[in-house]
Parts: C-alpha cells; sequence; structure tokens
C-alpha cells in the first residue's frame, strides 16, 4: 500500500509518497511525471513516521542547513541503471554542482542522455537532488519540476551561478 500527504514549502505544495517503512516520493506541485513511479493508488495519510521525517528534513533544507540524503529511508523506484544513477545523485555535495556527463563517466554509461533520462525521473526530488546536474555547458534545463525551481533551489544551496545560464530553446526547459 501507497500513501500520500502534502508539505506546504516556500516553493509550493510538495507531495510526499510512502510505502509503510519508506519514503518512495516527493514531488513539486505540477512536477512532470508527478507519482509516475508508484505502482497503484495512493491513500492520503498525514500521520506517517516516514512523512514526520520527511517535513523536518524539508524544514532543514529550507532554512538553509544541510541535512543528507541518507537521513531518510529512502525507495525510490525505478530499473537497475536508474537506481544507480540516483545513487550518484546522492554524492553530489550540498551547493555543488556536476554534468550529465561527469555522472556517465563515473558509473562507466557512454551516453549523457541516458543519465539526462534517469534524472530527470528520479522520483525522490531534492531529498535526492537532480536539481544539481546541469550541462556540460551550464545550462540549466533538464529538471522536471522547473528551470526556475532549479535555480531558486541552487540559489537557496548558496551555488555560484555566474557560470550557469537558462538556454533560449529546447526541449529539456
Amino acid at each position: 500500500m501507497y500513501y500520500s500527504t502534502t508539505y506546504q514549502s516556500p516553493m509550493g505544495v510538495i507531495t510526499l509518497a510512502c510505502n509503510g517503512g519508506n519514503l518512495v516520493g516527493l514531488w513539486n506541485e505540477g512536477q512532470k511525471y508527478h507519482g509516475g513511479s508508484i505502482p497503484e493508488a495512493m491513500a492520503e495519510k498525514s500521520d506517517a513516521p516516514e512523512f514526520d521525517a520527511a517535513k523536518q528534513w524539508l524544514d532543514k533544507y529550507f532554512a538553509g542547513e544541510q541535512p543528507a540524503a541518507s537521513e531518510l529511508p529512502l525507495a525510490p523506484i525505478g530499473s537497475a541503471f536508474r537506481q544507480r544513477v540516483w545513487d550518484m545523485l546522492c554524492e553530489i555535495p550540498y551547493g555543488e554542482v556536476v554534468t550529465y556527463g561527469d555522472i556517465a563517466k563515473q558509473i562507466g554509461c557512454k551516453s549523457s542522455q541516458a543519465v539526462g533520462g534517469a534524472v530527470g525521473h528520479n522520483p525522490i526530488s531534492i531529498v535526492i537532488p537532480c536539481h544539481r546536474v546541469v550541462g556540460a555547458n551550464g545550462s540549466l534545463t533538464g529538471y522536471a519540476g522547473g528551470v526556475q525551481t532549479k535555480i531558486k533551489l541552487l540559489a537557496l544551496e548558496g551555488v555560484d551561478m555566474s557560470g550557469l545560464f537558462v538556454p533560449k530553446k529546447g526541449t529539456a526547459l
């Protein structure tokens, strides 16, 4: 059984999902693939311990603290390849960015686009920090929660934005 609740963040409403033991989803309102990894309907339940832990984690994060993904019981649903990419995302330090190509090299994948697909389908946004991944040229693309949300999250973390930019056109905006 899967459960959901909401959390009011400075970025808007966030939906949280759990499976009765682990956090399995965290999506911004209107985010691409919102709830897409959950294989069945979710029942509303606001008092799950996973939700309490996730809300405390988010409170710290939005207060400018640096909670680690490892502080929460996470169980994102996805293929073995996506799991490897999501594990790599959890290793990106707070306030830093890496490129899709960097991740591809680290996991021995020849396709930055395949990595981009896995990053884009991350079902536990913010906690598994897919917003910390940028294009090789510094482009701020590929965030399923929207490029403006990505910018806000990176700014919250104090990322030097001087070499980063929003592309004028593209499929990942």
